[in-house]
């Protein structure tokens, strides 16, 4: 994914920061093969941008769980619903750069339930939603915490997965914590809120992160550390065979974990741009974690 790459060569440049790329970069990086997966698609008149998928065991005489998932490739999900979630309908967003792309159309107050709406319209669902799962990589965060924003969307939805997406403005803006700065609450204590009611087995929420430095925003690292001090949690080593690394999905090597209710927290090594992407490819590895009904 070309752009993903180009975006985080800009974060760099533009920051005036630079990253010593981990060892790990010397791995080999798996990649789905790109093909069509069979099945229905239509796109949705809500919001320009959010495409339905159904897969062939799609049934809409019993209750459907449903996959909404902000940013990246559509044709990747779609691969990995089609697979593993194979009863489940998927909406995709893909609506460019920037987690402002992805906030901005859920600040208008009924957009989601739009969504919701016209989606089990299309599908003609006779026994509405089973369970309501947000996942979003990088950017795609933005629309997510939009979503969690208002208190009857956060009641509806009951699962979240992050993939290497959660970030937030430092205080003063551009003062990293290294030099005194301090994370936004206001960007992140929603995400917060959502892991309480995780831990307290509630919600379902699922946070991944490699580690990345922006070095003018709160990094991925940054910010889960910022969830685990509210939440008085600490990360686990994951080691193997005497190394501060354990293998992980599609190779990717596994540092950290934190599993307190139903929230989960894995943490990853890795700081270039294919590391990042890693994430979106090996997305499956952890829906196991999701109560996805």
């Amino acid at each position: 994914m070309p752009w993903t790459a180009l975006l985080l060569l800009l974060f760099a440049i533009g920051s005036g920061t630079s990253q010593t790329p981990t060892p790990d970069q010397a791995r080999r990086h798996q990649r789905v093969t790109q093909t069509e997966t069979i099945g229905r698609r239509q796109d949705l008149n809500s919001l320009k941008g959010a495409t339905l998928f159904t897969g062939p065991r799609f049934n809409p005489n019993k209750p459907v769980p449903l996959l909404i998932h902000f940013h990246g490739a559509p044709w990747l999900i779609e691969a990995h619903a089609a697979r593993y979630l194979q009863k489940a309908a998927l909406i995709t967003v893909q609506l460019g750069a920037g987690s402002s792309a992805y906030r901005r159309p859920f600040e208008q107050p009924e957009l989601f339930r739009s969504l919701l709406t016209e989606a089990g319209q299309a599908l003609s669902i006779k026994r509405g939603w089973s369970s309501i799962t947000l996942t979003a990589f990088s950017a795609g965060y933005g629309g997510v915490r939009e979503i969690l924003r208002r208190p009857e969307y956060f009641a509806l939805v009951n699962n979240v997965l992050l993939l290497d997406g959660m970030h937030a403005s430092y205080s003063p803006e551009g003062k990293p914590l290294a030099e005194g700065g301090t994370i936004q609450p206001s960007d992140i204590d929603i995400f917060v809120t959502f892991a309480r009611a995780a831990v307290a087995g509630r919600k379902t929420f699922v946070v991944t992160h490699s580690e990345i430095f922006p070095g003018t925003y709160a990094s991925t690292t940054e910010c889960a550390d910022y969830l685990l001090t509210h939440l008085s949690l600490k990360r686990r080593s994951k080691p193997s065979n005497g190394s501060k690394q354990s293998n992980g999905p599609m190779g990717m090597q596994q540092l950290s974990t934190v599993d307190a209710g139903h929230f989960h927290l894995r943490g990853y090594s890795g700081n270039t741009a294919p590391d990042h992407v890693d994430f979106l490819h090996a997305m499956p590895a952890w829906f196991r974690l999701l109560r996805i009904r």
